[in-house]
């Protein structure tokens, strides 16, 4: 089971070729995706056309889904943010900081094309796909 950042999601649904979408294409054959709250909300907010939106509501109906955010979870990946800040690294985004720090929690790996994750990777061991 993989964990897939909304970065990928994004060139998937364009039309995108790169390493990341290849990917994604032959885990959806080969493996279950995994698809977080907050990937959902990031993906399904930024649909404008309503017919595309209940077509993408329904491809991720039928994966794998969990609530990334609780509020023992939220102190944790408070830690894994302070972390960082500590050693000056920065991450742009709270959600990245919950995609990463789930997936940290739950030995899950992340594909993903966003760099905000490198500092996970190198500092907590979160394994980028």
């Amino acid at each position: 089971m993989i964990v897939v950042d909304t970065s990928v999601w994004i060139d998937y649904f364009k039309g995108i070729e790169n390493r990341q979408t290849k990917l994604l294409e032959v885990s959806l054959e080969e493996q279950e995706i995994f698809i977080g709250d907050v990937v959902l909300l990031e993906i399904l907010q930024g649909i404008k056309d309503e017919n595309q939106f209940r077509k993408t509501k329904r491809i991720f109906g039928g994966m794998s889904q969990a609530q990334m955010l609780s509020p023992d979870s939220a102190v944790e990946y408070a830690n894994f943010y302070r972390t960082l800040r500590g050693k000056g690294i920065t991450i742009r985004k709270s959600n990245d900081v919950i995609i990463a720090g789930y997936c940290i929690i739950n030995d899950l790996p992340l594909l993903q094309r966003d760099r905000d994750f490198e500092p996970f990777q190198a500092h907590f061991g979160l394994e980028l796909l």
